[in-house]
C-alpha cells in the first residue's frame, strides 16, 4: 500500500513539476485582439464606444448577469468617463475608466478585474476609416503573472475572450447600421 501512495505521490510531483515548466514558458504579457467591418462612419460608431451608458446595447458582458450592478461616476462620456460593476461568477467585480478618447478614431481604457482574480489591464477600441465603411479593433493587452500563466496553460485565453469582442462587435455593427 505504501509502495502505491508513494508511486502517486511521484507522478503528483511530476505532473506539478510540468505544469510549472510549461507556465514558466508563456509569456509574461497576453494580447487579445479582434475587428469587424462596419458599414458606418467612425463619427457613428464612435459614441457607442465612447459613452459607458451605450455599452447596455451591445457590449457581451452586459447580458451575463440580469442582476449586475452597475455605476457610473466621473465625466459622462470620454476622459475620465467611469463605469464600476459587480455581479455573480460569471462577470465579478471590475472598473473601467477611459483614458484617452480621440474623435472619431479611438478610445483607450484602464480595465480593472477584482473579482473572481485579480487583473490590471488595457482596452482598446480603433476606428479606421475603409472606403464606405470602417474597421473597427477591439483589444485587450496586458501582464500576464505567473498565477496567470499557469492559467494559461489550461485555458487559452485568445479563444475565451475573443469569443466574446466577436459577439459584441457584432452587436456593435447590427447597432451602428441602423
Amino acid at each position: 500500500m505504501f509502495e502505491i501512495i508513494a508511486a502517486m505521490g511521484v507522478v503528483l510531483a511530476i505532473a506539478i513539476a510540468i505544469v510549472l515548466i510549461l507556465a514558466a514558458t508563456k509569456p509574461n504579457t497576453f494580447s487579445v485582439q479582434r475587428a469587424a467591418l462596419v458599414n458606418a462612419p467612425p463619427e457613428k460608431i464612435f459614441p457607442l464606444i465612447n459613452d459607458f451608458h451605450k455599452w447596455a446595447n451591445w457590449s457581451p458582458y452586459e447580458h451575463k448577469d440580469p442582476a449586475m450592478k452597475r455605476t457610473y461616476s466621473g465625466a459622462a462620456r470620454g476622459k475620465g468617463a467611469i463605469y464600476a460593476w459587480e455581479g455573480d461568477k460569471n462577470v465579478g467585480k471590475g472598473r473601467m475608466e477611459i483614458l484617452e478618447a480621440s474623435a472619431p478614431s479611438k478610445v483607450v481604457i484602464k480595465l480593472d478585474f477584482f473579482t473572481p482574480f485579480e487583473a490590471h489591464n488595457t482596452a482598446e477600441f480603433t476606428m479606421l476609416p475603409q472606403e464606405d465603411a470602417t474597421r473597427v479593433a477591439w483589444r485587450m493587452h496586458g501582464p500576464a503573472s505567473f498565477m496567470a500563466r499557469i492559467m494559461h496553460v489550461f485555458i487559452n485565453i485568445d479563444k475565451m475572450v475573443g469569443k466574446d469582442f466577436e459577439v459584441g462587435l457584432a452587436s456593435l455593427k447590427r447597432l451602428a447600421e441602423k
